[in-house]
């Protein structure tokens, strides 16, 4: 993995979001892949668990989001307006403390206007300490990026820390997705996570 940062193997792969009701593509995920010179495309399942084992996520975390922040001004550049690109971020990335620096110096460096970048983070990291991370997101909300909850639905979620924290957008689980419409329970939570969320005024994406 350390060569592989230095070599610079890692690819960014782009997930498309789509807009179900105009059906027009409003953003991206980047995915990260690693080229590996004998195993060919290896998925992130197999590699980022050894990154935060062995803190490489912190390194390899900062190229990715440089690499979103100018892919996204590029595509702005070239007329996709509105367009926002999301990156992932890790537990340990978001609890060394210096997070907004680092996002404020990929922003800066690619010339991006910080509301087409957005962060997405796992329920898990964003209750295991409230108001620490609460007052982290306000800091990284200070920049004017997004800020959403990833793999919503799986255990953690709450209505309390949902409303102290200041996310713009909510993932559902695909666990739930995947049943949705055969399984009748996986489309009642599906739907009321929906009705939650625009009641509350944040987007839903799955």
């Amino acid at each position: 993995l350390r060569l592989a940062l230095d070599r610079e193997e890692f690819v960014l792969l782009y997930q498309p979001q789509v807009n179900l009701a105009s059906g027009v593509i409003v953003g991206a995920e980047a995915l990260i892949r690693w080229h590996h010179p004998e195993l060919g495309l290896v998925l992130p399942g197999r590699f980022i668990s050894i990154a935060e084992d062995s803190g490489l996520i912190v390194p390899i975390g900062e190229w990715v989001l440089r690499q979103v922040c100018r892919q996204a001004a590029a595509w702005q550049n070239n007329g996709l307006r509105n367009f926002v690109v999301a990156a992932n971020l890790s537990a340990i990335q978001f609890k060394r403390g210096n997070l907004e620096h680092i996002v404020s110096a990929a922003l800066s460096e690619a010339g991006l206007d910080p509301a087409f970048l957005e962060l997405e983070l796992t329920e898990s990291v964003l209750i295991s300490d409230l108001e620490n991370t609460r007052q982290s997101l306000r800091r990284l909300k200070a920049l004017g990026i997004k800020l959403s909850i990833d793999d919503f639905g799986t255990g953690y979620s709450s209505l309390a820390y949902l409303k102290q924290l200041s996310v713009d957008k909510i993932k559902i689980d695909e666990s739930f997705i995947r049943g949705v419409p055969a399984d009748p329970n996986d489309a009642a939570i599906v739907r009321t996570i929906i009705q939650m969320a625009s009641s509350l005024g944040l987007t839903t994406i799955a």
